[in-house]
C-alpha cells in the first residue's frame, strides 16, 4: 500500500500545502490504492511535505514522487498529449510552483490579518504551553524564506502585478478548453488545481486572489476538477 504524508484538509482546500494537493490528485489519476497519514515532519526525508512510503522506500517532494510512480508503476500521465503540449506544462506547473508559491505563501503568512484570522489556526491542535511559540517561530521562518526568495521584498503593488500577470497567462493558456492542455487532463492539472484552487482560497484575503477571481476561466476551471475528483467533502483526505 502506497502512504503519502500530509498536513491534511484546512480552510475548504484537499490539503493545507499546495504540493500535497497536487501529489494527492497524482495519486488518484493514477488508480493506485494508497492512503494517508499525518505526522507532521516525523520521518520526511527532506524535512518537507509531501512524502511518499512505498515499501520501504520513501520519496520526497511531489515532482520524484511523480517520477517514482511513472519508473515504479507504469503510470502515465501525459494524457496522450505531444512532447510540445507537455512542455508547455512542465513550463506552467514551474510557473506556479516556483514563482505564484511564494504569493501564495506571502497571503498567508505575511498578512496580519491574514495570519491572525486563518493561518494561526494550522496551530491549533498544538498545546497550549508550546503553541504561542510554535506559531512565532515558523511564521519568523517563513517571513525568512520570503525575504531570502525575493518575494517579501516586493511593495504590494508589485505582488500584485506579478499575481495578475501570472493568472491571466494561465487563464489565456487554458482558454476554452476543459484541462490545462486539451480535452483531457493531465499530470500537469494536478499542479494547476492545486496552486489555482488554493489561490481562490476564501480564507485569504489578497492580492492573489483577487486576481484569480477576475478570469472565471480559471473559477469553472477549479470547479471542474473539484467536480471530477472531490465532488464530495467526505471525499477528502482525513
Amino acid at each position: 500500500m502506497l502512504t503519502l504524508n500530509v498536513f491534511g484538509h484546512a480552510f475548504g482546500l484537499p490539503d493545507l500545502s499546495p504540493f500535497v494537493t497536487k501529489t494527492l490528485l497524482l495519486l488518484k489519476m493514477s488508480g493506485l490504492p494508497f492512503e494517508t497519514r499525518r505526522q507532521g515532519m516525523k520521518g520526511a526525508p527532506k524535512g518537507k511535505l509531501p512524502w511518499l512510503q512505498d515499501g520501504e522506500q520513501r520519496i520526497a517532494d511531489s515532482s520524484f514522487i511523480r517520477l517514482h510512480l511513472e519508473q515504479q508503476h507504469g503510470c502515465d500521465f501525459s494524457g496522450g498529449y505531444s512532447a510540445e503540449q507537455l512542455a508547455l506544462g512542465w513550463a506552467v506547473e514551474k510557473m506556479l510552483e516556483d514563482h505564484l508559491y511564494w504569493l501564495g505563501v506571502h497571503a498567508r503568512w505575511a498578512v496580519d490579518h491574514n495570519f491572525n484570522s486563518a493561518t494561526r489556526r494550522i496551530f491549533d491542535g498544538m498545546p497550549w504551553p508550546i503553541r504561542p511559540l510554535a506559531r512565532m517561530l515558523v511564521r519568523k521562518k517563513m517571513l525568512a524564506a520570503l525575504n531570502a526568495q525575493g518575494m517579501g521584498r516586493h511593495s504590494d503593488a508589485e505582488r500584485a502585478e506579478l499575481a495578475q500577470r501570472g493568472l491571466a497567462a494561465l487563464a489565456t493558456l487554458l482558454g476554452n478548453k476543459p484541462f490545462l492542455l486539451g480535452d483531457k487532463p493531465c499530470g500537469f492539472d494536478a499542479s494547476a488545481y492545486a496552486f489555482v484552487s488554493t489561490a481562490l482560497c476564501p480564507a485569504f484575503d489578497s492580492t492573489l486572489r483577487a486576481a484569480a477571481e477576475s478570469h472565471d476561466t480559471l473559477k469553472a476551471y477549479v470547479y471542474r476538477m473539484n467536480m471530477l475528483y472531490f465532488p464530495h467533502a467526505d471525499s477528502l483526505p482525513a
